[in-house]
C-alpha cells in the first residue's frame, strides 16, 4: 500500500528509529480499578488512585518505550507530563463498558471522546479494541464491523495511524466464562485467525494490528526447550497470524507471566511481527504491592525496567521494522504535495 504522510509520521514517532514497535500500554480500566479494590479492601476505586497509578507506571517505564498508550479518563490528565520528549503517544479510543449479550459482546467508543480529539491534542495514533468472535450472532457481527468501519473512515479522515486490538471471548453459556478483560483461556486458535483475517480487509482501514496469541498464554511451548512437535505446531499458528494480518502487527501480552509473554514473542517474531503494545506482562506483579506506591516504584525500577530492557533487545534482534513488511510502500511525494494532500472537512 502507499503510505499517507500522516499515517507515516505517526507510526513512525511510536516506533523506534529502526521502525520496530517498543509499546507501553497505561489505558487498562477494570483491572487497575480492581487493583485499588483489592489493595484498599474498598468496593469503589477512587479516581485519584487509578490516576495515580497510571503516573507511577509512565513516570518510571516510559524512557524504555518507544511509544506509551493512555487513555483520556485518567492516565492522559495526569501523566502526559511524564511522557518522556520523543516518545510517541497512542490514546485509547473504545470504552470499557460494553453490552454483554448471549452470544456476543457490543463495543462503544468513549462518550465525549473521537478520533478527532485525539488528532487535536497532537496524539501520534489512535487504538480501539474490539471484542470478536466469527461464531457470534450475525447481527452482533455486523454490529462490530461496522463499528470498527467507522473508526476506520474516521481514522483516514484525519491520516492518523489506526492500532487495531482484537480480542476473543466466552459466551456467558460457555466453561470458563469471565466478563473482564482477561485471556479466554478455552479460545479456538481458528477464532483468533478468522477475526483477524475479517480485518484486514482494506474497508476497515487497519494500519497497525495488536493481537493476542492465538494460543492460550500457558499452552505456548517453549521455543527452546520444547517438544520439536509442539513447537512446529505452534509456529504454524503464528504463520497464519502474519498471513491473516496483512499489514504490520505487535503483540498485546492479556495479562500473561512475563515468561509467558516471552515465549509468546519469540514465536511472533519468527512469524514477522513487528514489536508490542503490552501492559500487564510487564509491570502488574510490580504493583501488588498497592497502595503501597514508594514500594511498587522500587519494583518497577528493578524488576519491569529490566524486563523491558530484555523484550526491547529481542525486539531489536528478531522484530520486522514496519517499513520493511510487505505491505508497506514508499511515500510517493513530489512538488504537488501541498495541492494535492486534502484538508479535513
Amino acid at each position: 500500500m502507499t503510505m499517507t504522510p500522516g499515517k507515516y509520521w505517526g507510526l513512525r514517532r511510536i516506533a523506534d528509529d529502526a521502525g520496530r514497535f517498543k509499546m507501553l500500554a497505561v489505558d487498562q480500566r477494570p483491572p487497575i480499578k480492581d487493583l485499588v479494590r483489592t489493595g484498599r479492601n474498598i468496593t469503589e476505586a477512587p479516581e485519584k488512585d487509578v490516576a495515580t497509578i497510571k503516573r507511577v507506571l509512565v513516570e518510571e517505564l516510559g524512557e524504555f518505550a518507544s511509544g506509551v498508550l493512555l487513555d483520556p479518563h485518567h492516565a492522559y490528565p495526569a501523566a502526559i507530563e511524564h511522557v518522556p520528549h520523543g516518545c510517541g503517544l497512542l490514546l485509547t479510543l473504545e470504552d470499557s463498558v460494553f453490552e454483554q449479550r448471549p452470544r456476543g459482546r457490543l463495543s462503544a467508543e468513549i462518550h465525549d471522546w473521537s478520533v478527532g480529539k485525539i488528532r487535536r491534542i497532537g496524539a501520534d495514533a489512535v487504538k480501539l479494541l474490539a471484542w470478536y468472535r466469527p461464531d457470534a450472532d450475525p447481527e452482533v457481527n455486523e454490529y462490530q464491523q461496522q463499528f470498527v468501519e467507522h473508526v476506520g473512515e474516521a481514522c483516514a479522515r484525519f491520516d492518523i495511524p489506526f492500532l487495531f486490538e482484537l480480542l476473543v471471548y466466552s459466551f456467558p453459556d460457555e466453561e470458563n466464562h469471565n466478563a473482564g478483560y482477561v485471556e479466554q483461556s478455552s479460545k479456538h486458535a481458528e477464532h483468533v485467525i478468522e477475526s483477524v483475517a475479517t480485518f484486514s480487509d482494506p474497508r476497515y482501514g487497519v494500519d497497525v494490528f495488536k493481537l493476542e496469541s492465538p494460543l492460550n498464554a500457558l499452552d505456548v511451548p517453549d521455543p527452546l526447550d520444547g517438544e520439536q512437535r509442539a513447537i512446529d505446531e505452534a509456529q504454524g499458528w503464528f504463520n497464519e497470524l502474519d498471513s491473516a494480518a496483512k499489514v504490520p502487527w505487535v503483540m498485546l501480552s492479556a495479562g500473561a507471566t512475563k515468561q509467558a509473554f516471552t515465549r509468546i514473542l519469540t514465536y511472533a517474531y519468527r512469524a514477522g511481527a513487528s514489536g508490542f503494545l503490552a501492559g500487564r506482562a510487564i509491570w502488574w506483579d510490580e504493583m501488588q504491592t498497592f497502595p503501597d506506591i514508594e514500594r511498587a516504584r522500587t519494583s518497577l525500577r528493578s524488576t519491569s525496567a529490566a524486563y523491558m530492557v530484555d523484550i526491547n533487545r529481542m525486539t531489536d534482534r528478531e522484530a520486522t521494522p514496519f517499513v520493511s513488511h510487505r505491505s508497506v510502500g514508499p511515500l510517493t511525494l513530489d512538488s504537488s504535495f501541498r495541492t494535492t494532500y486534502g484538508d479535513v472537512t
